[in-house]
């Protein structure tokens, strides 16, 4: 590859996450502290992402894939999208912030599956290659957090900031979008049907028993991931703790490593066990942030926060491996695509509703029993990890499909 298209797909990356990692963490906050929220209408505003996950395949696979080039579609996008979030900025109610929310959502998730495409199009050895690639992404959401406390010092009560710095972001990759490697649609002048945009070939993989039961594992572990992103940092910041944003990015920085690990725990765990240990994480994040506070148990936080390389890389990533091997090449990305919408897609919607209205039922004369709210998630993958070790019974521990394309939430 190229130095300058290396050069370019790598600040496409950092900027594609760049960009959501700017308003995703704090939205919650920002709707509670600044919007004056309910904990229904922050789920909501959460379940945006989530329906437009769903939907987002088949955006690509019928407009993307057939009529117009990737790069000129992502800027187009990210274009919109920079408008939709300056928008944002104007609204001072959380109703009317969902609808845009939604609206954007619709331009943003669709740019995470032109992203990787342009960046494979350029590569000879993508198993290769777009690690070192991808990882500026990781980058990007760990500059968000960092920029925002540690640059901008930005207060919850400015927070709208942050929807502004994204809409710049946004603007700037939608730009550099048209001087990207040409990557023309692959498959023009082709059809397909709706079933098969959604991935129904790889319906096949629901032969497998023990697929099965880590397809429904998949879905309902999403319900506690979504009560992690919609309501951590407004969580963190009641507590009183400091440099919330940036604290947070320590979860980047461990998955960062404990991505590394895989491989070696792989081949002695099997991907049963494996995918179990990040299930148990899951639990103890939330015991932690239930028992931890600012100024008795900070320690408890931020074990919190950290134990996300081993929830999102054991599980997530580890799924996606199993994936991977399950579905072969022929099916291999309708596969992926297929886990990825009924996760962030329908898993995470389902946990966005339930986070908000679980907070409001704990939540008296303005006062959040946060301690009540973290048993909810803790008690549901507590649940999960019961059903998946009763009735999961493949532990294959082979490594030969590490190199599976990455999932599209850091």
């Amino acid at each position: 590859m190229k130095s300058t298209t290396r050069i370019q797909l790598s600040a496409m990356m950092f900027l594609e996450f760049f960009i959501w990692g700017a308003w995703y963490v704090t939205m919650g906050t920002y709707l509670d502290k600044v919007l004056h929220a309910d904990g229904v209408q922050v789920g909501a505003a959460y379940s945006a992402m989530a329906i437009a996950t769903i939907i987002s395949p088949f955006f690509v696979g019928m407009i993307a894939d057939r009529f117009f080039n990737a790069e000129k579609v992502l800027g187009v996008l990210h274009l919109a999208g920079a408008v939709l979030l300056y928008y944002l900025t104007t609204i001072d109610n959380a109703s009317t912030f969902y609808w845009v929310l939604l609206l954007y959502s619709l331009m943003y998730a669709p740019t995470l599956a032109l992203a990787n495409s342009v960046a494979f199009r350029q590569m000879q050895d993508p198993s290769k290659e777009f690690p070192s690639i991808r990882v500026l992404g990781t980058i990007g959401w760990i500059a968000t957090g960092w920029m925002i406390d540690k640059v901008f010092h930005i207060e919850t009560e400015n927070l709208v900031l942050t929807f502004k710095i994204a809409g710049i972001a946004s603007a700037v990759l939608g730009l550099l979008s048209f001087a990207l490697p040409k990557t023309p649609p692959k498959a023009k002048g082709t059809t397909a049907t709706f079933g098969q945009i959604l991935g129904s070939d790889a319906f096949v993989l629901f032969k497998d028993k023990s697929f099965v039961v880590f397809f429904i594992a998949s879905v309902l572990i999403c319900i506690p991931l979504s009560f992690y992103y919609s309501l951590t940092n407004l969580y963190l910041t009641e507590t009183g703790m400091q440099n919330v944003t940036s604290n947070m990015t320590f979860g980047q920085f461990s998955e960062a490593f404990f991505i590394l690990l895989i491989p070696f725990f792989f081949r002695r765990l099997g991907v049963k066990w494996m995918i179990a240990l990040g299930m148990i994480a899951w639990g103890v994040r939330f015991l932690f942030f239930g028992y931890g506070d600012a100024q008795a148990n900070l320690w408890m936080l931020f074990a919190g926060i950290i134990l996300h390389g081993v929830c999102f890389d054991f599980f997530f990533v580890t799924g996606q491996i199993y994936t991977d091997s399950k579905a072969g090449l022929k099916i291999q990305s309708q596969a992926q695509g297929m886990i990825t919408m009924a996760t962030y897609g329908i898993g995470m919607w389902m946990g966005t509703l339930l986070s908000g209205y679980v907070k409001d039922n704990y939540t008296a004369n303005d006062i959040v029993q946060w301690k009540s709210v973290w048993m909810v998630p803790a008690g549901i993958a507590a649940a999960v990890l019961v059903f998946f070790i009763i009735f999961f019974k493949d532990n294959q521990r082979t490594a030969a499909h590490l190199h599976a394309e990455p999932v599209e939430m850091v």
